[in-house]
C-alpha cells in the first residue's frame, strides 16, 4: 500500500513550514518562477493520481470501477464517505458511493447527495459546509441537510471536462480536508485530472441508445442559449424542407408477401383399388425415374382370382375342343363363349395386379407421402399415396394479402429470398393471379403464380421465403402511411355505417 493520499497531497503543495520558507525566499513582485512544491512531493502526488486512474481503468464495468474509486478515495483521504455523481438532463445523479453496491432503499440519502451536488454545480465552485472564514459566501442549504445525515464537514468539488461541468465529487466527514488549504486544493486538482477519465469510462459503458439521447439533449440545450434563434429557425426550416422533399420523393413500391416453391407439374399417385400396402420403395425427397416402381400393393387375393379364371379358361377351351371332336356345334359355341368370358375376367384381374405396382410417371422428385410407417395398412380406391414433381421445373406461389392484390399485375417482376438460400436472391415473373381468395391461419390472401427463369441449383419444392413484387412508383410518404390511412378509412366507414 503506498503512502496515504493525505500525506501525498501535503507533499504536493508543501507543508506549512515549506510554504513559509518559499514565501520568505519568494522573488519580488513581477518576477516569475515562484516555487509551489518540492520535486519529491510532486512525484509522490503524481504517483497517487496515477494509482487512482489505474483503479478506475483496470476494473470492469463503470459502476464497479467508480465504486472502487470512491472507496479508495475515502480510505486514503481519511474521510467518512465519498460519492460520485454525473449530470443527467440538468440534474446530478449519484452513480457510485464508497462501500455501497446496492442502491435500493437509499433513495432519500441519494436525493440529498444529488441536491448537494446540484448546489455546487449551479455555483460552479467548490462548496464547503460549514464554511471557513476566508471562503466566499456560498449557498449551502443542501450541504447543511446532507451534513445532518453524514455528520461533520461536507465538501463538493465539481468535475469539469472540456469547459463544462459533467458531475461532482462529494466528501462527507471531511473536516481534515477542509482545515488544510493544500488538501482541498489537491482534491480540486484530483477532480480536474479524473474528470476526463471518468467521462470516457462512463461513455464507453453506456448503451448506444443512451448516448444518442445524450447527444440530442446536449443539442437541444445548446439551442436554448441566447443568440441561437436564427440557428433554431434554420434547423427547423431545413428539417421541414428535407421532410417535404423526402415525403414527395417518388420511389419504387413493392408488394411484400410470403412465398413458396412448388413443382411446375405435380402428379398425385392414388390407390387403383381397395387393398393393403405391401412395400414402399421411396420417401419424400428421393429422386425417381420414369417407370420406376414406387409402391406395391398386396396382390395375394388377386393372384388367387387369376388362378381361378385361368383354370376356367382352360376348362372351357378343353370343353370346346371336345364338342368340336364330337361334332356338337351348339356345345362348341357355348364353350367358346364361356372361354372368352373367363379370358376377359382374367385380363381384368391381370390389369389390376399390374396396377398394384405404382410406377413413376416421369423423372422427378417425391415431394409428399411417407408410407414407410404404414406398411400393411388398408387403403381404399382413390386414396392419394404419393405426390411427384419434376426435379428442375418449378413455379413460385406468392400469398399476396387481399389489401395488396390490386397492385399486382400479370407480367410484373419481382425477387424472392428463400429461407434456405438467404444470400441468393431469385428473380421471377408473375404469370397468373388466381381469382379465388384463400383463408388460412387467420389471413385472407390470393395466390399469385410466378415463373422462375433461372431457379437456383439448390432449389427444391416446398422451400419458403419472402417475395417482393414490383408495382408502380409511389411517393415515399404514401409508402410509409398507406396502411394506416386505409385502416382509418375502413374504420370510419364501419363506424359511420
Amino acid at each position: 500500500m503506498p503512502l496515504r493520499l493525505i500525506r501525498q497531497r501535503r507533499d504536493v503543495f508543501g507543508s506549512s513550514a515549506d510554504r513559509a520558507g518559499a514565501a520568505a525566499h519568494a522573488p519580488p513582485p513581477g518576477a516569475t518562477g515562484t516555487p509551489a512544491a518540492t520535486p519529491a512531493g510532486v512525484a509522490r502526488g503524481a504517483a497517487a493520481v496515477l494509482q487512482l486512474q489505474a483503479t478506475l481503468l483496470t476494473r470492469g464495468p463503470f459502476p464497479e470501477a467508480s465504486t472502487a474509486l470512491c472507496t479508495e478515495l475515502a480510505d486514503s483521504l481519511g474521510v467518512t464517505q465519498v460519492a460520485l455523481g454525473f449530470l443527467e438532463h440538468g440534474y446530478a445523479e449519484v452513480v457510485a458511493i464508497a462501500r455501497e453496491a446496492d442502491f435500493e432503499g437509499r433513495r432519500d440519502l441519494f436525493g440529498a447527495i444529488g441536491a448537494a451536488m446540484d448546489e455546487a454545480i449551479e455555483q460552479s465552485a467548490t462548496v464547503v459546509h460549514p464554511g471557513r472564514k476566508a471562503d466566499r459566501p456560498r449557498i449551502t442549504l443542501a450541504h447543511a441537510a446532507l451534513a445532518r445525515t453524514w455528520g461533520g464537514t461536507t465538501i463538493t468539488v465539481p468535475l469539469v471536462h472540456e469547459g463544462g461541468v459533467i458531475g461532482a465529487l462529494t466528501f462527507g466527514g471531511a473536516g481534515n480536508v477542509a482545515e488544510d488549504e493544500a488538501a482541498l486544493a489537491f482534491c480540486e486538482q484530483l477532480a480536474t485530472v479524473l474528470a476526463p477519465v471518468l467521462f470516457l469510462k462512463r461513455q464507453a459503458d453506456r448503451p448506444w441508445r443512451q448516448r444518442l439521447a445524450d447527444t440530442w439533449f446536449a443539442f437541444r440545450e445548446s439551442t436554448r442559449t441566447p443568440g441561437t434563434q436564427r440557428i433554431r429557425f434554420g434547423v427547423v426550416a431545413a428539417a421541414v424542407l428535407a421532410s417535404a422533399v423526402v415525403a414527395g420523393w417518388s420511389v419504387e413500391y413493392r408488394v411484400s408477401a410470403p412465398a413458396r416453391i412448388e413443382g411446375a407439374v405435380q402428379r398425385s399417385l392414388v390407390a387403383p383399388a381397395d387393398g393393403f400396402l405391401r412395400q414402399a420403395q421411396v420417401k419424400p425427397g428421393d429422386m425417381v425415374v420414369a417407370g420406376q416402381i414406387l409402391v406395391q400393393l398386396s396382390d395375394q387375393d388377386r393372384e388367387l382370382e387369376r388362378l381361378k379364371w385361368t383354370a376356367e379358361v382352360t376348362q372351357h377351351q378343353n370343353g370346346a375342343r371336345a364338342a368340336l371332336a364330337r361334332g356338337e356345334r351348339t356345345d362348341y359355341v357355348i364353350a367358346i363363349g364361356r372361354a372368352q368370358e373367363a379370358q376377359a375376367q382374367l385380363d381384368l384381374v391381370s390389369q389390376a395386379i399390374e396396377r398394384g405396382s405404382i410406377r413413376a410417371p416421369f423423372d422427378g422428385v417425391v415431394i409428399q407421402g411417407d408410407l414407410s410407417q404404414t406398411l400393411g395398412a388398408p387403403v381404399r380406391r382413390g386414396d392419394v399415396l404419393l405426390t411427384v414433381a419434376p426435379s428442375r421445373e418449378f413455379r413460385l406461389v406468392v400469398e399476396v394479402d387481399e389489401r395488396d392484390v390490386g397492385d399486382v399485375r400479370s407480367g410484373s417482376e419481382g425477387m424472392v429470398h428463400l429461407a434456405a438460400l438467404p444470400r441468393e436472391p431469385v428473380t421471377f415473373r408473375v404469370s397468373r393471379v388466381r381469382p379465388v381468395a384463400v383463408s388460412r391461419d387467420g389471413r385472407n390472401f390470393f395466390e399469385v403464380e410466378a415463373t422462375l427463369p433461372t431457379p437456383p441449383a439448390a432449389a427444391r419444392p416446398g422451400l419458403q421465403g419472402v417475395a417482393k413484387i414490383r408495382a408502380e412508383d409511389r411517393a415515399l410518404l404514401w409508402v410509409w402511411t398507406h396502411r394506416v390511412v386505409d385502416w382509418a378509412r375502413l374504420t370510419l366507414w364501419t363506424l359511420g355505417g
